[in-house]
């Protein structure tokens, strides 16, 4: 891998921080669970520490509840290296939970309880110092609601005003929506100002149509948004990617691990990216790029998640390093 020039900039996640309760007892869904291991997680939390744990000057905003879950994720995102002066606490609401579960193919399903996280405001977007920044990550988890819908659309506006990417990663939740319409066009505003634009083959179908392949909503996405890189995941059986310049459809295989949970992966696939983009000065995305966020993703399932699962950059570099001989 080429030598690091990153940016020390900071990169700012917004979103949701919760609580993860993870069926524990092998069941393949949720009606069947009776044993929960709760752990900290939430989509862009986990790109922030996943984001640190590699080397990125990290920070996240967001609310969580004046309450003991609140300060837990709190002190776990700081004893991660985790900037969390834009962490807002609230008595307001109690601190968000999801539920997670893996499926019989191993993939990953949620259903989220949104609480103090829906209460992020534009007020906190505008006092995040945006302009400033490397980049922005945003999720769509925290556009099901108000305000925090108005939150990440104004992060997002003055991000875009001020020449700061965007990823934008579809977390498509269909139980925080009343309908899939809803969900498309709360994104629509977000699609049309992003620069990294992330998201599953699920999420590709909810948004686009539930028999669209991956190479077509790559395609799709990059003709219908202003994204210079639009990345399709899909577990175990690898990505799909696309630039503006390049436009050709090109698929990654997956690396083959044992593994043991995938929650957080995406979010690990995520960092690893942004790290590759920042090293190559937002450069344009290549084969290479995306099998480093790839591993980044396998080497997350190792271990039972989320945050404790996130590589670091010298055990991350020593598996790309192990898989290349």
């Amino acid at each position: 891998m080429r030598e690091a020039a990153r940016d020390r900039r900071e990169i700012v996640s917004l979103g949701e921080t919760l609580i993860d309760l993870i069926v524990a007892d092998g069941s393949r869904s949720l009606e069947a669970a009776s044993e929960f291991s709760a752990r900290m997680g939430g989509a862009p939390s986990n790109v922030a520490v996943a984001l640190a744990r590699l080397g990125a000057a990290s920070a996240f905003c967001g609310v969580v509840g004046a309450d003991p879950f609140g300060a837990k994720l709190r002190a776990g995102l700081a004893a991660n290296g985790v900037d969390v002066s834009r962490l807002r606490a609230t008595d307001d609401r109690a601190t968000s939970l999801a539920f997670a579960w893996k499926d019989a193919r191993g993939d990953g399903h949620f259903w989220l309880l949104r609480a103090a996280d829906m209460l992020l405001s534009p007020e906190d977007a505008e006092q995040a110092g945006i302009p400033a920044l490397a980049a922005i990550v945003v999720g769509s988890v925290a556009l099901s609601e108000a305000p925090s819908r108005q939150a990440i659309g104004r992060a997002v506006e003055i991000a875009a005003e001020s020449g700061v990417p965007v990823c934008f990663d579809v977390n498509l939740r269909p139980t925080l929506w009343r309908s899939l319409d809803d969900a498309r066009q709360a994104c629509q505003p977000i699609l049309a100002r992003t620069t990294v634009l992330k998201l599953s083959l699920d999420d590709a179908r909810g948004m686009i149509d539930p028999s669209v392949t991956p190479e077509t909503a790559v395609e799709r996405l990059l003709t219908d948004t202003p994204a210079a890189l639009v990345v399709l995941t899909d577990g175990e059986r690898g990505c799909w990617y696309a630039t503006r310049q390049m436009r050709t459809v090109r698929h990654v295989p997956a690396m083959r691990v044992d593994a043991v949970e995938p929650t957080g992966a995406g979010d690990a696939f995520t960092a690893a990216l942004l790290i590759r983009l920042l090293d190559g000065d937002w450069r344009e995305a290549t084969d290479a790029d995306l099998r480093y966020a790839s591993a980044a993703g396998a080497l997350a399932t190792t271990k039972p998640g989320a945050w404790e699962a996130l590589p670091t950059r010298s055990e991350l570099d020593a598996f790309v390093a192990s898989a290349s001989r």
